[in-house]
């Protein structure tokens, strides 16, 4: 079959010119389950098998280079690769920036890690860090670059100034629209950094295309990058449904759809949830089918008990691209909850990706906005919409010096 799409990892692979630079140099690999080549061979694999290549290190970020850590704060320990015999350091264990024995094994770090276009998905801020190691250690990174499954659009509040975390790695909005490689740049520019850095571009990504409006659909193999990430749908709701690790109720973790939820709950009638959401901002249910449904959870929150549901169908007849907004959708339906139940406690009050004392929902959405939107009886989806509106513009424009793909 031939592919008219090449992603970063495909061309350095093909092209021996491209590799050129990196001859007599020692490589590091930062890489998850979804680095895999255009015949999924995972990439560890792919670039150890170069007779010009020298692989020295590689790095696994949350969830591991090739295995799978299920929950948050589940971390991933060092070991010695048995096939390659290179050390393999994990950026989600002891540590979750580069120390300088680590950056001591390379000369050139290869990042290739599959986003799916969410600021909290924590590849986002580990690739920041491996740049700010980089610039302090002068290392060269190249970024081989990947899709963003939720392809262009933005939407969501932009991260507020002391709101930085593991899942807030600079002032993005929810929904930032940028490759990895683009990414990159963006941090280096944003944050004033002296590295040696270079995107290794894709060849035939068109963001705009149907059926995947990001994703390569039907060209390339969907690998999950995380393991509640199994499919293309889950990506394109993911900027609204991640909300949910700040709440109460079940984004689905247990069930074979995880994060393709709005939510679920013993307690809540669904059916309710839905009439008071298109009573309240009907156009932001559009570009999507919501389905009401039921599901048991196998672990995770609600464990062994019958759940009420809605569930997103970002697939097929039901979607459509450019009126399909995650964010304002999950917002709604927590405003919907609210409004119907109004002492139900939705907030989660835990530890949320090593921190303990701000809400988890405030860390995911770059600050307290859309918590008390949600809280306040006053405040109406008009004004929700004025508020985030400002922000996404702000976005829009500032990210357009670092659009590679047009």
């Amino acid at each position: 079959m031939t592919q008219s799409i090449q992603f970063g990892i495909d061309r350095l692979l093909a092209d021996p010119e491209l590799r050129r630079p990196l001859a007599g140099r020692r490589i590091a690999l930062l890489a998850h389950p979804a680095s895999v080549t255009a015949d999924l061979t995972h990439s560890l694999d792919a670039l150890a098998a170069l007779p010009d290549l020298k692989l020295t290190a590689a790095f696994g970020p949350q969830h591991g280079i090739k295995g799978d850590k299920q929950d948050n704060m589940v971390e991933s320990p060092d070991f010695l690769d048995p096939q390659h015999g290179i050390p393999i350091f994990s950026l989600y264990g002891e540590v979750r920036r580069p120390t300088a024995a680590m950056m001591d094994t390379f000369d050139v770090l290869l990042v290739d890690l599959q986003d799916l276009g969410c600021r909290i998905y924590t590849f986002i801020t580990t690739l920041r860090y491996v740049l700010e190691a980089a610039a302090e250690h002068h290392k060269t990174v190249w970024v081989l670059d990947r899709p963003n499954p939720a392809g262009r659009p933005v939407e969501g509040f932009t991260l507020r100034d002391g709101w930085e975390s593991f899942v807030g790695a600079g002032p993005l909005p929810m929904r930032h629209g940028l490759t990895m490689g683009e990414l990159g740049a963006w941090f280096i520019a944003q944050l004033k950094l002296d590295v040696d850095y270079r995107i290794v571009e894709m060849q035939g990504w068109q963001p705009d295309a149907a059926p995947g409006f990001g994703w390569p659909l039907g060209e390339r193999t969907w690998v999950n990058p995380s393991p509640n990430a199994p499919n293309l749908w889950m990506a394109r709701a993911y900027a609204g449904t991640v909300m949910l690790e700040g709440a109460t109720l079940s984004e689905g973790r247990g069930t074979t759809r995880p994060l393709e939820f709005l939510f679920g709950a013993p307690d809540i009638d669904a059916r309710a949830v839905l009439a008071e959401m298109q009573a309240l901002a009907p156009e932001w249910l559009a570009g999507c089918k919501l389905r009401e449904c039921w599901f048991e959870p196998t672990f995770h929150k609600f464990h062994g008990q019958l759940c009420q549901a809605l569930q997103i169908h970002s697939e097929g007849p039901y979607y459509d691209h450019a009126a399909f907004k995650p964010w304002r959708l999950q917002a709604l339906a927590f405003k919907a909850i609210r409004r119907l139940y109004p002492d139900y406690p939705i907030w989660r009050d835990f530890g949320y990706e090593y921190e303990f004392d701000r809400l988890a929902i405030d860390l995911i959405n770059g600050s307290p906005l859309l918590r008390e939107w949600v809280d306040d009886p006053a405040t109406t989806p008009a004004d929700l919409e004025r508020a985030v509106f400002a922000d996404e513009s702000a976005w829009t424009a500032a990210r357009e010096p670092f659009l590679i793909y047009r």
